[in-house]
Formats: C-alpha cells, structure tokens, sequence
C-alpha cells in the first residue's frame, strides 16, 4: 500500500479552527472550496486524495482533502481544488512557514473524534484547540 502524500500551509489570519472554518465556506460551492497559491506543486499528481493539513498556532489542527490543481483565472497562480469538509485532526506541533510544505502520509496525525460516540469533532474549535493545549485530547 503506498501512502499518500500530504501538504501542510499556515492559516494566516486565524486564530482558532472556527476562523478558519469560516473563512473556507464563505467560498465553498458544491461541496467544495479551494485556496490559491503562487506556485504548482512538482508532485501535485501525487497529492491528489491526499490531504492538506492546516496550522494554527504552531500546530496541525485539522485538514481537507485534496481534489485536484487548477490554474487561477489570473493566470498567474494556482488554485488547490479542496473538499469543503474540515476534518479536526488531534494536534500535532508544527513549525509555521511561508507558502506549503510537504508531508508524507505516515508523519500526518489522526483525525480527532475518531469514534463517533466521543463527539469531539462537534466541540467549538477555540474548546478543542485549549483541550490540545492541555495535552487532554
């Protein structure tokens, strides 16, 4: 089985996961959204059906799948096609960077909530991102 890769971006501006939230559907249609970025990812074939995982705060918090690459209507820079579903993933430390990174499959942390019973995933993201924080999720 090969793993998929995954990529990893900053989201400037926001402060907790509901910002974030937010922000994304305010531009989903159909299911789905999408980020722009300057540069087409080398391995973009590779990233599709892998996800992109969000930092906040020094830490992975959640992540979207990734559906596909298209050019924006610029002309310039390139669109990350996005499922509009933000998946709360449990919180990893991450370093904070310019633009997106890399990050293989097996360095990528598990979705939070994993059962549905625990109702994790529901709790506020501003709960969940001091529940990290406290090293109790």
């Amino acid at each position: 089985m090969v793993a998929l890769l995954n990529m990893t971006k900053v989201a400037v501006g926001c402060a907790e996961l509901d910002t974030l939230r937010a922000r994304l559907d305010s531009r989903a249609e159909g299911g789905e959204t999408h980020i722009v970025t300057r540069f087409r990812p080398k391995r973009e074939a590779e990233l599709i059906g892998g996800s992109l995982y969000w930092i906040i705060k020094h830490r992975l918090v959640a992540r979207q799948k990734i559906l596909g690459f298209a050019d924006d209507p610029d002309g310039k820079r390139c669109r990350v096609l996005l499922s509009a579903e933000l998946v709360p993933v449990r919180a990893h430390p991450k370093r904070a960077h310019q633009g997106w990174r890399y990050l293989a499959g097996g360095d990528a942390p598990a979705d939070l909530g994993g059962e549905p019973s625990d109702g994790i995933a529901a709790l506020p993201g501003a709960m969940i991102a001091e529940l990290a924080a406290l090293a109790l999720i």
